[in-house]
C-alpha cells in the first residue's frame, strides 16, 4: 500500500510539474513573432522535429506534405505563435492558428452524389410487364418504361456534375482555408518529453535552426516609460485596463483568425494597439 502510495504521489507530482512547464512555455511564447527559416505545410501535421538526433527534420516527408497541403508559412515570413501544448511524446509549437485539419475542420472536398429513385409508375410499369401477354400492350408499356428509365438517367448525370462542381469548389475552399490556416512543429522525443527540454531555452534550441526568435524581441515604437509595462502578448482587458476605454475599434479577419485595431489616447499620446484573438502582437505610440 505504501508503494501505490508513493507512486500515486510521484505520478501526481510529475503531472504537476508538467502542467506548470507548459503553462511557463505559453506565458513565454504565446502572442510573440517569429521569422520562419523555411516553408511549412498547411496542415495540422506540421514539421516533426526531432532534436539531437543526426537529422532533425525528416525532409522528403517534409516535401511531401508541402505538395499535399500547400504552404502556409514562406521562408522569411513573420507569424505569430497561437498556442504551445504539451503532449507525451512531444511539444506542438503553433504557429498562425496551427494548421488546418484540428477538430471541426472539413477536411474532405467530396461531395456525395444523390441517385434519382425508381418512380411508382416505373415500379408498376416493370411488374406489369411480366404480367401482360398481349404483344401491343407489353411494347407500349416497354417504351414508356424505357422513356422514364431515360429521364431518370438523365437526372442522374445532372446530379453527378451538379456534386462534381460541389467538390471542385469546396476543394478550393479548403486548398485556400489550408494556405491560411498556419502551421505547427512538432518537437518529438521518443517516449515521454525529458524535463530538461520544458524550457524555453530548450524550445529555441530545437527550433533555432527553423525559426528566427529575434523577432520576438522586436517593437514597432518603443512605449514612453509612463505607459508601464505596455508589451506584446497582453490581453484586451488588460491593455484596456492599462491605457482607458479605448477611443475607436475595428474589427477584420486574417484567414481564421479575428484581428483587432484598438486606438486608445494616454497620457498626451495615441497608441494604436493589434490584437489577434484577443492577444497584443504590435502597437504603435505617436504624439498627438
Amino acid at each position: 500500500m505504501r508503494a501505490l502510495a508513493a507512486v500515486l504521489l510521484l505520478s501526481t507530482l510529475a503531472a504537476r510539474a508538467e502542467a506548470q512547464s507548459e503553462e511557463q512555455l505559453r506565458a513565454f511564447f504565446e502572442g510573440k513573432s517569429v521569422r520562419a527559416r523555411l516553408e511549412m505545410p498547411g496542415s495540422s501535421e506540421g514539421v516533426d522535429v526531432y532534436p539531437g538526433s543526426a537529422q532533425p527534420v525528416d525532409f522528403p516527408k517534409h516535401a511531401s506534405r508541402l505538395k499535399r497541403y500547400g504552404t502556409a508559412i514562406r521562408r522569411g515570413d513573420e507569424v505569430l505563435i497561437t498556442k504551445i501544448k504539451l503532449k507525451n511524446d512531444h511539444i506542438e509549437f503553433q504557429l498562425g492558428g496551427g494548421g488546418y485539419g484540428t477538430f471541426g475542420d472539413d477536411t474532405s472536398p467530396y461531395v456525395a452524389v444523390s441517385s434519382a429513385s425508381k418512380s411508382e409508375r416505373e415500379k408498376n410499369l416493370e411488374r406489369d410487364i411480366q404480367k401482360t401477354s398481349d404483344p401491343v400492350q407489353k411494347r407500349k408499356m416497354r417504351e414508356e418504361l424505357d422513356r422514364l428509365r431515360h429521364a431518370r438517367e438523365r437526372e442522374d448525370a445532372r446530379n453527378r456534375a451538379e456534386a462534381a462542381q460541389a467538390t471542385a469548389i469546396r476543394d478550393a475552399n479548403i486548398r485556400q482555408r489550408r494556405l491560411e490556416g498556419g502551421s505547427r512543429f512538432n518537437i518529438q522525443y521518443e517516449k515521454n518529453v525529458p524535463a530538461e527540454a520544458l524550457t524555453p531555452e530548450s524550445v529555441m534550441q530545437a527550433l533555432g535552426e527553423y525559426l528566427d526568435f529575434s523577432a520576438m524581441g522586436e517593437t514597432r515604437a518603443e512605449p514612453p516609460r509612463d505607459d508601464g509595462d505596455l508589451r506584446k502578448g497582453l490581453t484586451v482587458e488588460e491593455v484596456d485596463a492599462m491605457l482607458g476605454r479605448p477611443e475607436s475599434i475595428s474589427h477584420r479577419m486574417e484567414g481564421t483568425l479575428a484581428v483587432s485595431t484598438s486606438s486608445y489616447r494616454s497620457r498626451g499620446r495615441r497608441v494604436t494597439a493589434e490584437f489577434v484573438e484577443g492577444v497584443l502582437i504590435r502597437f504603435t505610440i505617436t504624439s498627438p
